[in-house]
Formats: C-alpha cells, structure tokens, sequence
C-alpha cells in the first residue's frame, strides 16, 4: 500500500513551484540588472544635457515709439455723477 498523501498540501506545493517558474521567467524576459539601470540613467542623462545645452536664450524685442496705453483704473476719467 502506498503512502497517504494529504492532495491540499500536494496542490498547493504544485501551485507555488508553477508560480515561482513564472516568476524566473519573468525576470529572465524582463529584468535588468543595477548596473543596467545605472547605465540608462548615465545615458538619458547625458542626452537631456547635451540637448539643454543646444536650447537658445530668447530675446524681448526693442520697442521703438511711445508705450501703449494701459488701462490702469486710477488713470481712467471717474464716471460722471448721478443726477438727483
């Protein structure tokens, strides 16, 4: 006769190993190592600076000829009196 086997425990360990395959699969497809990242870093760094470094400066435009009126409200003519 053959040894009793509890089928939850078996199921169980069954499950756990299915998923603990997954899980190495998925790091081997998907993972990067430390120095990878570090390395990804280095690199879009690099890049963001070199590209900041080719931005231009803009300029205001020289204004020749009396400034625009402002509608500043101390300025303005007062609204004439109420008649009454």
């Amino acid at each position: 006769m053959g040894d009793v086997v509890n089928l939850n425990r078996f199921r169980k360990r069954k499950r756990r190993e299915a998923k603990q395959q997954q899980a190495d699969w998925q790091r081997v497809v998907h993972g990067r190592t430390k120095a990878d990242k570090r390395a990804a870093a280095a690199e879009r760094e690099l890049a963001e600076q070199a590209h900041a470094g080719h931005e231009r400066e803009r300029e205001e435009p020289e204004r020749d000829g009396p400034e625009p009126e402002s509608e500043n409200p101390s300025s303005a003519p007062a609204d004439p009196p109420e008649p009454g």
